[in-house]
């Protein structure tokens, strides 16, 4: 089932046959190096895979949505994107991805995040979008301020990761900025976001 397609992907949910792709970006400790976890082993992947694929709507009762990123081209796995209600009674959604070190540099990533964004405020009615990062993760700070969110804070060694103090930086969007603020927002209201399945064929 296709969820998505851009002009160079395609953005669906998880299927089993995506774990060797996860896995072999997954295992990098590069790609983990700014992430709560570690490389991950194969057998680990597929768990990971596993809550992935529950994870196909969202709904007030079931608010994380994870989604494999697919160039379309190669029909290969590039990357996975999420997108959170940690805060349902104030319409903020929280965005997250991890990309494939080898699909860099082609705006493959900007592309799926692009996406994310439009999809929280067009299809699930967000009225803030924000993404949270380690502070030395310079890159995803330039990516998330490609698609159009402002860094809010930096927050100075404010969690402690992996044996060590970091900084972490919120980058957030509101929807009058997405729209335009002459533009007509589309926010909907929090009850709408409980119709909201995209498990649907």
């Amino acid at each position: 089932m296709i969820i998505a397609t851009t002009d160079r992907l395609i953005i669906r949910p998880f299927v089993l046959s995506d774990i060797e792709g996860f896995h072999r970006y997954r295992s990098l400790p590069s790609v983990n190096r700014y992430l709560y976890s570690e490389a991950l082993d194969l057998e680990a992947c597929g768990v990971v895979v596993n809550r992935k694929i529950t994870e196909s709507s969202i709904t007030t009762t079931s608010p994380v949505l994870s989604l494999a990123v697919i160039e379309a081209a190669t029909e290969v796995l590039i990357g996975d994107v999420f997108l959170g209600w940690p805060r349902v009674e104030h319409s903020q959604a929280e965005i997250g991805y991890v990309f494939d070190p080898s699909s860099t540099g082609q705006g493959l990533a900007t592309e799926a995040v692009r996406w994310l964004v439009g999809f929280a405020f067009d299809e699930v009615g967000a009225h803030r979008v924000f993404g949270r990062c380690d502070g030395r993760n310079e890159a995803s700070v330039a990516l998330m301020r490609r698609v159009g969110l402002r860094v809010e804070a930096h927050l100075l060694q404010n969690e402690f990761v992996k044996g060590e103090w970091t900084d972490e930086v919120v980058c957030a969007i509101l929807d009058l900025e997405w729209y335009g603020v002459d533009s007509k927002c589309r926010h909907r209201s929090v009850d709408w976001l409980g119709r909201v399945d995209l498990s649907n064929p």
